[in-house]
């Protein structure tokens, strides 16, 4: 069963030793040649919007099973590593923490040159799986890392993470394009997390009818939308209510609301696309929504399950370098094996299954 989602991981501070990523580079490479060279990119993409099989794939890297840091890191390197595959295969990664993040379309558009694919669904597809992510779905994470895995068909899966400075919690958020129909209606097939909270959740099926009304009341003349704020400031809103007027500024929000005016949004998709509505927009809107209107949305956290593993910091053993670095060399070795007629594709994976039945990647030093 496919699923991808949310990982929720204890924020932590710093980066990997650079003889580690070197490593967990090499070894993302050649896994992914072997997994795209037997099964093709289709394949790739499912596992990498898994989010378990993704927190396996870290842990085998080595890295911290319990860090935010598997994210961003594994995320790098396996866009290192598939750098010089890109031809080969016709995949490529775009993207990365912070700045780099903000660099997706522009990393996209040019592999859509090099790959000969138009590239304006994906960008969009980019843009808006961030926007449902820092405005739809409001959990108190803030999104810093974005990373986008497209091929040269136009598919594609997105790997982003939020953090929570105040809790010191990361969260991670997997998309898929396979069977996407709706970008703000249940868009996360499997919710992984360690925790639950009330939350503002636009993109629960419950909350059709919210994104149908703000659509509706994001048309309206701002004047209309500020009276009926203005008016809400009065009442007194059940105590587990997660919006609240006390963080939204009238006079900030009439900008923005002039442009959802002029823009007349037909739906809430095309809410979120506008430029300028960001969370405290979604929040003012869907409270006039639920209060003058009936219209309530989701307040549920959409998740489910969490993860137990071992790596980099020595839990729950350290690494081994030398078994880390004949890891690579097995797999580097069947690949060119195989490349050059010597080996069939089944032995590959012979090779591989030798190396998932022994434990040769980490040991226990005593």
């Amino acid at each position: 069963m496919m699923r991808s989602g949310i990982a929720e991981l204890p924020l932590h501070w710093g980066s990997a030793p650079r003889w580690l990523f070197e490593r967990m580079k090499n070894l993302s490479r050649a896994m992914s040649e072997i997994i795209i060279g037997e099964y093709g990119t289709d394949e790739f993409l499912q596992r990498i919007s898994d989010p378990v099989w993704f927190q396996s794939l870290g842990c085998v890297l080595g890295f911290d099973w319990h860090s935010s840091g598997l994210t961003t890191t594994l995320c790098g390197a396996l866009k290192e590593g598939l750098k010089d595959l890109e031809q080969e295969y016709g995949i490529f990664v775009a993207g990365g923490k912070g700045r780099t993040s903000r660099k997706t379309p522009y990393e996209i558009t040019l592999a859509a040159e090099r790959l000969s694919f138009i590239p304006d669904d994906m960008i969009y597809a980019s843009r808006m799986s961030a926007k449902v992510d820092s405005c739809a779905l409001q959990d108190g994470y803030q999104i810093y890392h974005h990373v986008l895995f497209g091929t040269k068909d136009e598919k594609w899966a997105v790997v982003q993470q939020g953090m929570n400075t105040d809790t010191r919690w990361a969260r991670r958020y997997h998309w898929l394009s396979f069977d996407l129909n709706d970008f703000v209606n249940e868009p996360h097939k499997a919710i992984v997390s360690n925790n639950k909270g009330i939350v503002l959740n636009m993109v629960a099926k419950e909350s059709e009818i919210a994104r149908k009304t703000t659509a509706l009341v994001a048309a309206n003349k701002p004047e209309e939308s500020l009276k009926e704020l203005e008016r809400i400031k009065k009442i007194r809103l059940p105590e587990h209510h997660p919006v609240l007027t006390s963080d939204i500024n009238p006079k900030r929000l009439e900008k923005t609301l002039l442009k959802t005016y002029e823009n007349q949004p037909s739906n809430f998709e095309s809410l979120l696309e506008i430029n300028g509505v960001g969370p405290k927009t979604i929040r003012a809107l869907a409270l006039i929504s639920e209060v003058v209107h009936g219209a309530k949305p989701s307040f549920n956290d959409p998740v489910s399950f969490s993860f137990a593993h071992g790596g980099k910091d020595g839990y729950p053993y350290p690494i081994n370098r030398d078994h880390y670095d004949q890891s690579i060399a097995i797999l580097e070795k069947a690949i060119r094996s195989a490349k050059v007629g010597q080996n069939d594709k089944m032995q590959v994976l012979k090779r591989l299954a030798l190396i998932q039945k022994k434990p040769i990647i980490v040991s226990v030093n005593h």
